[in-house]
């Protein structure tokens, strides 16, 4: 049984159309979306889907309750591009002997990956549900969840991948409708990202699922011999390991359309033998820097450690939360120009809003109106031109509930106990009465103050408790 529509509006990029959103399952909501491959630090463009998607993050939560939203975010520690950079950094070591590939390899995706998470939590996002990362999910694992391997054995046996040239290929004839979401015929289809095309393909559009991989390669073992899995079947495996074979929601950027993201719907469909892999597939819009596109050869490539650090952008650092607002100004869907101007005035906006919103000397319920905004394909600007009303109103309260639900935070000089407690009483109360959209919201404006609270029972009574901590 279906749940009923909820007021939440979504552009898919499968129907080309803006449809009201009812998840699959009653009451449950269930979102992919692609991560970063750790070989280097993410850059600005990288951060775009990043903030895209927490924001829908926090609105499914705030519609359904924050225990039934699963947001997986995965990371993909197996690519050509990571040994590259192994090779590169630690090739002295390696042809030494003191270092192995593999080791090499694991420094450079602990670090990277490590800063990700760094340069994400300064943006104002939430911690994803699930962060699965590929290497954990090649071989047949002991907990059952789905894996590379038993999707491409699967595939092979359905008729709709081949062995061929020491690889696994899939075949895309095999499957009629392939093409669905980017609106490309079959034969107009080249080659995927990562595969060359080879006289063993069957169609020039054929991709990898697997391929062999030399002595100084990572590897698996595997029924087609030792080797590494193709790039879209990680997402593929990782996204039914923990959300099933078909689910509500797969984001993503724009350039991932194809070939990932068609190629991911060949896959999972054809191995599964579903009509569909999720039924909302969203995409945000390009980054330029400048009016430019962003490229290392023209100066204007930037990480978001280095922007956030250094003072290589306008010759100065820049707070996490004005490149949050700066991104947010523009509807998601649309390309954005970062700039030097886009950040002055997102600072300036910012700064008068908390301003205002400081003076807030009570609780007070997210504005409808803000909500109504966010809930029409995550219209950001519209929800923004909201919260200038509200600050010209004066209204601090309104307004700081809705800067903290979108990741704003407001730094306290120290911890005040008393609010803290009056603030788990009052959402314990909502609990009670089964307000859970109010309850999720105290919870989410105490962490993003630093405050991490936690439920349970007591062992004697059974009854709820929270306790709580500073995070900082």
């Amino acid at each position: 049984m279906s749940n009923a529509f909820k007021g939440l509006r979504l552009y898919n990029t499968l129907t080309r159309t803006k449809q009201d959103f009812v998840p699959f399952e009653r009451e449950y909501v269930r979102m992919y979306v692609c991560g970063p491959t750790v070989y280097d630090f993410a850059h600005i463009g990288n951060a775009r889907p990043v903030i895209v998607f927490d924001v829908l993050f926090r609105l499914l939560r705030h519609v359904y309750g924050a225990d039934h939203v699963t947001y997986v975010r995965n990371i993909t520690d197996v690519d050509d591009k990571i040994n590259a950079r192994a090779l590169r950094d630690f090739g002295a070591e390696i042809a030494a002997g003191t270092l192995s590939l593999n080791e090499a390899i694991r420094r450079v995706t602990e670090k990277t990956a490590d800063q990700f998470h760094k340069d994400v939590q300064a943006l104002g996002c939430l911690e994803p549900t699930h962060e699965p990362r590929a290497t954990e999910f090649v071989s047949p694992r002991s907990d059952g969840r789905a894996d590379m391997i038993t999707l491409i054995r699967r595939l092979i046996a359905n008729g709709h991948a081949y062995v061929a040239g020491g690889e696994v290929l899939f075949d895309t004839a095999s499957m009629p409708d392939y093409g669905e979401l980017s609106k490309r015929p079959l034969d107009e289809q080249q080659a995927g990202a990562r595969v060359a095309v080879d006289a063993h393909k069957k169609n020039p559009g054929d991709f990898v699922l697997w391929k062999l991989s030399a002595d100084d390669e990572p590897g698996w073992p595997s029924p087609w011999g030792r080797g590494r899995p193709g790039w879209h079947i990680e997402c593929s495996a990782m996204s039914a390991a923990y959300l099933g074979e078909v689910f509500d929601i797969h984001g993503g950027g724009l350039d991932l359309i194809f070939p990932h993201h068609e190629n991911e719907i060949a896959q999972s469909r054809c191995a599964h033998g579903t009509q569909t892999m999720a039924q909302v597939w969203m995409h945000n819009g390009f980054l330029q820097v400048e009016g430019q596109k962003m490229s290392k050869s023209l100066g204007n490539f930037f990480t978001i450690n280095e922007l956030l650090e250094t003072e290589s952008f306008g010759g100065r650092k820049w707070p996490g939360e004005v490149l949050r607002l700066a991104m947010l100004m523009t509807h998601y869907r649309e390309p954005i120009d970062f700039s030097l101007r886009k950040l002055e005035e997102a600072e300036n906006i910012l700064r008068k809003w908390k301003r205002i919103a400081d003076a807030a000397a009570r609780e007070a319920p997210l504005p409808a109106g803000f909500v109504a905004a966010l809930a029409d394909d995550l219209a950001t600007p519209a929800a923004f031109q909201f919260l200038s009303e509200l600050a010209s109103a004066d209204a601090a309260a309104e307004l700081k509930a809705a800067l903290l639900f979108m990741g704003f935070s407001f730094a306290e000089a120290a911890v005040a106990e008393p609010i803290v407690l009056k603030a788990i009483e009052t959402r314990l109360a909502f609990i009670r009465g089964k307000n859970w959209a109010e309850a999720d919201r105290i919870r989410d404006e105490l962490l993003a103050q630093g405050i991490q609270l936690k439920d349970g029972k007591d062992a004697a009574t059974g009854e709820r408790i929270t306790t709580w901590e500073v995070k900082r």
